[in-house]
């Protein structure tokens, strides 16, 4: 009887504190966290001056994680990180390790980053030299075939052997750091100046109100080119593009190694096979498939050659990636948290899927033309446009601005981001019920 009750007693005091967490708001949720980790000692919180200065004493390779404030999963992943995985617990006690929850005042001349991701770690030098990167995201349901704790720990290992090189292999690193930002940091972009600073405001129960989101700084990016009224360049409309869009799958659980190679892609056309190690590409060494992304993401929409040097079979072998024009258009967008943007101005709130087979033979429209099943229509503001143009949900997409052969939501997008400016109006052409339909949809800011 007694065990019953200690049982029972137990099961209560679980069931409490789970309720307790659930109800927490937002801003509880962000200050325990720090209260959490700043009790722990173990990580250096939201103070990257310290941590370089920490890293000058000691010298010790630095590891920034940058995440979300809360995201459950970055929570999770943190978690793992610091208190069950056996590999990487010990490696971390040989790196500075900070983590930084918010991007105010976020050096944007050192942190280049996919920002469309809600977790990313770079693996520094005191003096700013970047080793390399980690994390990235495609479709909210795959990224955990992109990223593991496995590939976290062989990049940190990585890490370490190129900070106990370094300065002889300062050369093969200086391409690590991008060009010079438009602006020093987030809160000077013009569409976040007047509403944020570089600092979290924990007066007030303001500091979630205060924080300047990962995907604010691609928004702002967009909008100050906007504001210019200038066409989108692919560099923001197709940014940190995955390396699958060229052919190369690569393994999770490793730094950068071939794990398939689709035919009839870049990749394969270059000679990449499955089990090659990437150790190199465009003479950088690679951390992770982040590292291989930063490298895409430098590469001209025009095309050019990259060069790789691979290790097949225990030995050593050049190869040549060709990427002709447009070759960044190949990529996936319509994961990315910036695609709601997106859709505000260019598809006036649409979500478009492609159409299944009996959609499209409905709609009368051929394979390989323009079939876009539109999955919601916004209601509100400018997510209303859509609407208020007479979309329908469940309508067809058949055309947009005169051309049917724009076949991705993606395709989408980059017309009329590149190709109209805001005020403008396209016409498009949806099937309802067998009907076609002629509608004027809104370019928006």
């Amino acid at each position: 009887m007694f065990s019953r009750i200690v049982v029972l007693s137990t099961l209560l005091t679980v069931v409490g504190i789970a309720l307790e967490v659930a109800a927490q708001t937002r801003e509880e949720k962000v200050r325990e966290d720090r209260r959490k980790v700043e009790a722990e000692g173990f990580w250096i919180y939201n103070n990257l001056p310290l941590a370089f200065e920490t890293a000058k004493k000691n010298g010790k390779p630095i590891l920034v994680v940058l995440r979300c404030i809360p995201c459950e999963e970055c929570v999770k992943l943190d978690d793992e990180l610091v208190e069950q995985d056996e590999v990487i617990r010990p490696l971390l006690d040989k790196f500075v390790c900070a983590r930084v929850v918010s991007t105010n005042g976020l050096d944007l001349s050192l942190f280049q980053y996919d920002t469309d991701q809600s977790f990313a770690v770079f693996f520094l030098n005191a003096d700013k030299a970047i080793y390399g990167r980690f994390g990235t995201r495609s479709h909210r349901t795959d990224w955990l075939g992109d990223v593991s704790l496995k590939g976290l720990a062989a990049a940190m290992q990585g890490a370490l052997e190129l900070h106990a090189s370094y300065p002889a292999n300062a050369k093969s690193l200086s391409a690590k750091r991008g060009p010079k930002p438009d602006v020093a940091s987030p809160e000077l972009y013009p569409s976040l100046k007047d509403k944020y600073t570089d600092s979290l405001n924990y007066a007030d129960n303001n500091v979630v109100k205060s924080c300047i989101h990962c995907h604010q700084i691609g928004d702002a990016q967009r909008d100050m080119v906007r504001a210019r009224g200038e066409p989108l360049p692919e560099s923001l409309l197709f940014p940190y593009p995955h390396p699958k869009s060229i052919g190369l799958i690569l393994d999770p659980n490793q730094r950068a190694t071939v794990k398939a190679v689709p035919a009839e892609t870049p990749a394969a056309r270059a000679g990449f096979k499955a089990g090659d190690m990437i150790e190199s590409l465009a003479g950088q060494p690679l951390l992770s498939i982040a590292d291989v992304q930063w490298i895409l993401h430098q590469t001209p929409a025009t095309g050019g050659e990259i060069a790789a040097r691979i290790k097949r079979d225990g030995a050593a072998q050049d190869l040549t990636l060709e990427l002709g024009s447009g070759w960044r258009q190949a990529d996936d967008i319509s994961w990315r948290v910036s695609s709601w943007g997106l859709r505000r101005m260019t598809t006036g709130g649409m979500l478009l899927k492609q159409a299944t087979a009996e959609q499209r033979q409905d709609a009368g429209v051929a394979d390989g033309k323009m079939a876009l099943h539109v999955e919601h229509v916004g209601q509100y503001g400018a997510h209303a446009a859509a609407k208020n143009a007479g979309v329908q949900k469940g309508d067809i997409l058949i055309a947009f601005d005169g051309r049917t052969d724009l076949v991705r939501e993606a395709d989408i997008f980059r017309q009329g981001m590149s190709e109209r400016k805001p005020g403008q109006r396209v016409p498009i052409t949806v099937s309802r019920n067998g009907k076609q339909i002629q509608l004027q949809l809104p370019i928006q800011e």
